[in-house]
């Protein structure tokens, strides 16, 4: 069983981290995600950095930005986690977006992912049809899960041919907005957290945009799975550097 399933099936709410491979410095991916593990969190999003991160608030995309200046690239990424889960056995999450991938190869890059022990993928740009037509038999082939978003403006239509075609969980994006912007949810969301929760998908959703604390953190967790911390991580290894990582995650959940 793929570990993001495996890890779904387990009771508790779960809390997932994003941060940009290769920052603050090139080589703290790997220290990154094992202090990660070691504070407790249960799946990790690896960011694959680029040039132009359309669904990313300005935190990541400062982070993304030095990370490329560092010497970031795909195949960096692959050469610093070839050996991660000789120490890791969580769920590994690459996200990125779809460019640098399909220039690397899509069927090499899913390879390696499948050789390293990446268990899906996330590309915002990816859309569903594309997907379908083209790309899901690969991403099947090596056994990567494909991790769709869903927003409050996303159909009811829409999310369950999303639903059908996913086997893993949703991202529900908390907002519209990119990541970073919103401090705790509004009316607007918790009524949107709740449409979801009513229409009794087959997938789990884990919210992603807004969580940067217990409180957005429980909140979010209502109805949902588990929440995606990015923006309010990234921060923290901007002020804090590597040893901010355990104080930061034992404050969303004691």
């Amino acid at each position: 069983m793929n570990r993001i399933n495996k890890k779904l099936q387990e009771s508790q709410k779960l809390l997932s981290i994003y941060f940009t491979a290769g920052y603050p410095e090139l080589e703290d991916t790997t220290t990154v995600i094992e202090k990660l593990v070691e504070s407790g969190v249960d799946m990790i999003e690896i960011g694959l950095p680029f040039s132009d991160p359309l669904a990313d608030g300005p935190t990541i995309q400062e982070s993304s930005t030095a990370a490329l200046k560092n010497g970031m690239t795909t195949a960096k990424l692959f050469d610093q986690i070839k050996d991660i889960r000789k120490t890791v056995d969580i769920p590994l999450i690459v996200m990125g977006y779809f460019n640098p991938m399909l220039q690397y190869g899509v069927e090499k890059f899913c390879a390696i992912c499948a050789e390293i022990g990446i268990d899906g993928l996330i590309m915002p740009d990816l859309p569903l049809a594309e997907y379908e037509e083209h790309y899901q038999a690969t991403f099947e082939k090596y056994g990567l899960k494909m991790i769709f978003l869903i927003t409050p403006q996303t159909s009811d239509e829409r999310i369950r041919q999303i639903d059908a075609a996913s086997d893993g969980f949703i991202y529900m994006v908390s907002s519209a907005s990119t990541t970073g912007k919103t401090s705790g949810f509004s009316s607007v969301q918790t009524d949107y957290f709740e449409r979801i929760a009513a229409l009794k998908l087959k997938n789990p959703q884990i919210v992603g945009f807004g969580i940067k604390d217990e409180e957005t953190f429980k909140a979010a967790t209502q109805t949902a799975k588990g929440a995606i911390i990015g923006s309010a991580f990234i921060k923290t290894l901007t002020e804090k550097g590597l040893d901010g990582i355990e104080p930061f995650i034992k404050s969303i959940r004691p």
